[in-house]
This record gives C-alpha cells, structure tokens and sequence, in this order.
C-alpha cells in the first residue's frame, strides 16, 4: 500500500513539475545575419528560463514579418528600422504590435579594409573610379535583405555602372572579407555595426555623401497581436528585452569560436550577466 502511494505522489509532483516548467510553445522569427542569431538565441534562453519550450525559425526578411502578421510566429527581435527594412514594416504594420527598440545605434553602408580606406578609397562615389581594384564586385548578403535593397539603391544612385553586387550571405560575406584581409587583397562588402567583423579587423565605412543608406539606426521588437492577452509574461519579456552594440558583439564573438554553438554561447552570456536578465524577466 505505502508503495502504491508513494508511486501516486512521485507521478503528481512530475506531473506538476511538468506543467510548471512548459507553460506553452513560442516561435520566435529570425534572420541568418550573425547579429539576429545572436539576439534571438538570448531571448530564447530568458524564454526557457521563464518555463517556455521556444522554437527558432528562419526566415527572409520579407517572410519574418509576413510569418509575425499572420500569427505564425509569436515574434521576433529582428526588424532594423526606421529604413532598413521599412517597405516591410509599412505594408504590415497594422497588423502586429509594435515594442519599440530593444538596441538602438545601428549602422548600415559600404565596408572597406583599412588599408584600401588609407590608399584613397574612402566614399562610394570612388568605387567607379577604381572598380577593377574590387573585380567589378560588391559582396553582398541575401536578396530579401534590407541592405541589399539599399545597396541596389546605391548602385543606381551613384551611378556605378561598372560595380555589381554579388548577392550571398552573412556568412560568405564575412568569409570573403576575411580571406582577402589574410591576402592583404582590396574588397568591399555590405556590412553593418554592430558586428563581429569590426572587433576583429580594421575596417572602414565609405563615406556615403547622397546619405543612401540613412542615419543611425534601431533594432525593434515586433510581436503578434493578441500576445499580451494570450501570453502576458511573455508579451513582458519581450517588451522588457533591450541591449547595447557591446553586449551583442560579445555573442557574436563567442559565436565565431570553433566548435561552439549560438544557443550554447547564448546560455553562457545569460548566465554571466545576472542583473541584466533579472531586468528583463521582472
């Protein structure tokens, strides 16, 4: 008998164990940029400290708001405004709740190595000049992305007829810039701050004196509607969330660790900054 009891209460305090460590599912919407990856898996550590189980989608950057708006996505901490993104977010912005910046300083544009920036290419408008010094090319990111819409901008803007953007990815973008450092070769790359690449090069924005690509810049939260009434505490952290340049590039360099992952470095920062996730989970 005492058994049998015994039994009964172990499978209660599991069962009730259970429902207090999972209080529901949340799909959180991301770009594959490094800094996107980086925010997003700390929020989803603060989201699993809270008791949530959190799925991770990537997405285009068109589709993340599109996946937010229709409620397939319960949110997302990666829409770059006011800019950047905008034909985006005007097209749907009455239907998802706007929480405002959670990292404000950003910056797009044109990356240079320093010693291309010191040999006399220092505004986009030289590129045409000395386009053979960069193979005809700019390395770019993927095509949905807001800075290639701006940079295809720029192309037409400065009239840079003998400059194409190769459209890749973050992460070819970053790999191409990093191998033609190592060769003391000249590149130019979309690139944007904050980001890993410029704690660990000496690198240069080109001066855009047609202000193409826009002033200083904000990361924003944006959530579906209906959070807050569904999911209050969640609605709160996400509110809550909000970080500087400098705690997103240390993310981004432990991310470029071999052999680590961003959830597990994720999981690292959160446990290192206390304080900071108290503030965000309060």
């Amino acid at each position: 008998m005492f058994k049998k009891i015994f039994t009964a209460i172990i499978a209660l305090l599991l069962a009730g164990t259970a429902v207090t460590a999972n209080k529901g599912t949340i799909t959180l919407a991301y770009a594959e940029w490094s800094s996107e990856i980086a925010s997003s898996n700390v929020v989803r550590v603060i989201l699993e400290k809270a008791g949530y189980k959190v799925n991770m989608t990537s997405l285009a950057a068109a589709v993340m708001y599109q996946a937010v708006a229709d409620g397939q996505a319960d949110g997302m901490v990666s829409a770059w405004l006011p800019s950047t993104q905008k034909e985006y977010y005007e097209k749907l912005k009455d239907e998802f709740v706007d929480l405002g910046p959670n990292l404000e300083g950003t910056k797009l544009g044109l990356i240079v190595p320093a010693y291309t920036y010191e040999a006399g290419v220092q505004s986009i408008a030289d590129l045409e000049t000395y386009a053979d010094k960069f193979q005809n090319q700019i390395v770019g990111i993927d095509p949905g992305a807001g800075i290639t819409k701006r940079t295809e901008d720029v192309i037409r803007r400065y009239d840079l007829k003998q400059m194409r953007l190769q459209r890749s990815s973050g992460a070819i973008m970053a790999a191409s810039l990093a191998e033609a450092i190592k060769h003391h070769e000249n590149i130019v790359v979309t690139g944007w701050t904050p980001h890993w690449m410029f704690e660990r090069f000496d690198l240069k924005y080109l001066k855009d004196p047609r202000n193409v690509y826009g002033d200083s810049e904000e990361i924003v939260t944006i959530v579906r509607k209906g959070l807050k009434k569904e999911m209050p505490e969640v609605y709160t952290i996400l509110d809550n969330f909000h970080w500087t340049p400098k705690d997103m590039n240390e993310v981004m360099l432990m991310n470029q660790e071999k052999g680590s992952t961003p959830y597990q470095n994720a999981k690292k920062w959160v446990a290192a900054h206390p304080e900071r996730v108290k503030q965000w989970m309060q």
